[in-house]
C-alpha cells in the first residue's frame, strides 16, 4: 500500500492509498536530482559564467543607481543565497552605487517586515534598502503600449535605474508557461493598470496560455516586452527542489538565461497524465500554500489528470484564508459557474476586474471537476468558494468517495502541483 507525503504548510501529511485504487504518484524529477555542488557554488557558478551578458560586475561599471528586484513573500525563492552575491558582484564593479532592492509583490498584499527578515536574513535588512512595491499607490511612470495594446506602467524607481537586475526562480506557470525571468517586471513592479489589462479574459483562455508554453502565449509576450522596454539588464535566477533547495542556477540575459533554466526544468518536472476518479494534490507547502487564491496553481495540475466529472482533493494550509477579496466576492455572489464563465469572456481587455484571471482558471477547474479543499481556512468561506471543507485526507477521499458514488474509485497523488507539467 503506498504510503504517499503531501507538503502542508511547514509540515506533511501523509496518506496510504489502497494498492488496487492506486494509478500513480506524479512527481518531478527534481526532487530527485543531484546538482554536485551547494547551492552557494550554483550561484556563484552562474554568476561567474552569465548567458549572453557581461559579468555582473562587469555591467556594475561607472553605475551610480541600480536596482535589485527581488521577489515577494508568496515565492520560496532562496534569496538568502542569491542576494548577496549578486550585491557583492554589483559592488565589486561599483563600490559607491547606490542600491536599492524592491520587491515584486505584483498585486500581492504587501510584504511584512518579518517575511523581509525571514526571506533576506539580518544583515541584509539592516545595511541595504529596501523598497515594497504597492501596484496602486508607487509612483509609476508610462512607458508605451505592450505588442497587445495595453499601457507599459512602470514603477517609476526601476525606470530610473543606471542598471535594472533581479533574482528570482524558475518553475511552471499556468498561465505564464514558466515564472521567473521577465515576470520580475510584469506582473512584478508593474502598475495595476498594465497586470489587469495582460491578464485579460482572452489571452487566459488562449489554449497557449498554459503551463510549459511559451511559444504563442500572448501572456508571455507582454511580459518579455515589458522586461525589455524597462531595460532589465541581468537576471539569476534558480530552480529548486521539493525542499526548496537551489539545484540549478542560471545568470545573464533576461531571455537567453531563462532559456536555459526552462529547458532545464521542462526536462525533469514533465510527468505523463495517469487519469483517475480522485487526484490528491497540494500547492508544495509554505509559502505557496498560505491562500485559496495562490492554491489554484496547484489544482490545475490535478485538472490536468483527474476525469471529467471527478474530485480534485487541495491540501492547502490557507492560514491567509482566502488570499483575495475580489477573488473571494467573484464565487460567494455568483453560483452559476457558466454564467460566470461568460461575464469574464465579455469582459474588454481594459476592464478586467481585479483577480479575474485567477477566478477564471478555478471556474474552469471547477466546472471540470469537484473540489474538496483540506486547510485551516474557515468552512464558510470554503463553500463560498464552491468547494467542499475537509480537515484531513481521510475526510476528504471519504468525502470523494460519497460524491462519486464508488467506495473503489482510482486515486492519483500529486505531492507537489506547483512543481510539475502534466501532459
Amino acid at each position: 500500500m503506498p504510503r504517499i507525503k503531501f507538503p502542508y504548510g511547514a509540515t506533511m501529511l501523509e496518506y496510504d492509498i489502497p494498492e488496487n485504487r492506486f494509478q500513480a504518484e506524479l512527481v518531478s524529477k527534481m526532487h530527485h536530482y543531484k546538482a554536485g555542488n551547494t547551492p552557494q557554488e550554483l550561484v556563484r557558478a552562474a554568476l561567474e559564467n552569465p548567458i549572453g551578458t557581461p559579468k555582473l560586475s562587469v555591467m556594475a561599471e561607472g553605475k551610480k543607481n541600480v536596482v535589485l528586484i527581488a521577489s515577494d513573500h508568496t515565492r520560496p525563492v532562496p534569496s538568502k543565497i542569491i542576494v548577496p552575491q549578486m550585491l557583492a558582484e554589483i559592488r565589486k564593479g561599483s563600490p559607491d552605487a547606490e542600491i536599492t532592492i524592491i520587491i515584486s509583490t505584483g498585486c500581492h498584499r504587501e510584504t511584512t517586515e518579518q517575511e523581509l527578515l525571514n526571506k533576506f536574513g539580518k544583515e541584509i535588512m539592516d545595511n541595504e534598502k529596501i523598497i515594497v512595491h504597492d501596484c496602486d499607490n508607487s509612483e509609476f511612470v508610462y512607458l508605451g503600449k505592450l505588442p497587445s495594446g495595453g499601457n507599459i506602467i512602470l514603477n517609476k524607481i526601476v525606470t530610473e535605474a543606471d542598471l535594472l537586475v533581479s533574482e528570482g526562480f524558475i518553475e511552471p506557470h499556468f498561465f505564464a508557461g514558466f515564472s521567473g525571468g521577465r515576470k520580475s517586471v510584469l506582473p512584478g513592479i508593474a502598475n495595476r493598470e498594465t497586470v489587469i489589462y495582460n491578464h485579460n479574459a482572452e489571452f487566459i483562455s488562449h489554449p497557449s496560455s498554459r503551463a510549459g508554453i511559451l511559444e504563442g502565449n500572448p501572456i508571455h509576450t507582454d511580459m518579455l516586452y515589458a522586461a525589455r522596454v524597462a531595460k532589465l539588464a541581468f537576471i539569476c535566477n534558480v530552480v529548486i527542489n521539493s525542499n526548496k533547495e537551489a539545484i540549478f542556477a542560471v545568470a545573464g540575459d533576461v531571455d537567453l538565461a531563462h532559456a536555459v533554466g526552462r529547458q532545464f526544468l521542462a526536462s525533469n518536472c514533465q510527468v505523463d497524465k495517469k487519469l483517475a476518479d480522485i487526484v490528491i494534490t497540494t500547492n508544495g507547502g509554505y509559502p505557496l500554500d498560505q491562500n485559496i487564491y495562490q492554491a489554484v496553481k496547484g489544482m490545475t495540475a490535478a485538472e490536468a489528470t483527474v476525469k471529467e466529472g471527478g474530485v480534485i482533493i487541495m491540501l492547502a494550509r490557507s492560514d491567509d484564508g482566502h488570499g483575495a477579496e475580489e477573488f473571494y466576492k467573484t464565487f460567494s455572489e455568483e453560483k452559476d459557474l457558466v454564467r460566470m464563465m461568460q461575464a469574464f469572456l465579455n469582459t474588454p481587455k481594459e476592464k478586467t476586474r481585479v483577480d479575474q484571471w485567477q477566478s477564471q482558471i478555478f471556474a474552469r477547474v471547477l466546472k471540470h471537476a469537484r473540489v474538496i479543499y483540506v486547510s485551516e481556512a474557515p468552512d464558510e468561506v470554503v463553500k463560498n468558494l464552491h468547494m467542499s471543507p475537509a480537515k484531513s485526507i481521510e475526510e476528504a477521499v471519504n468525502k470523494a468517495e460519497e460524491m462519486l458514488g464508488n467506495k473503489s474509485a482510482t486515486i492519483t497523488a500529486i505531492p507537489d502541483g506547483v512543481a510539475v507539467m502534466v501532459i
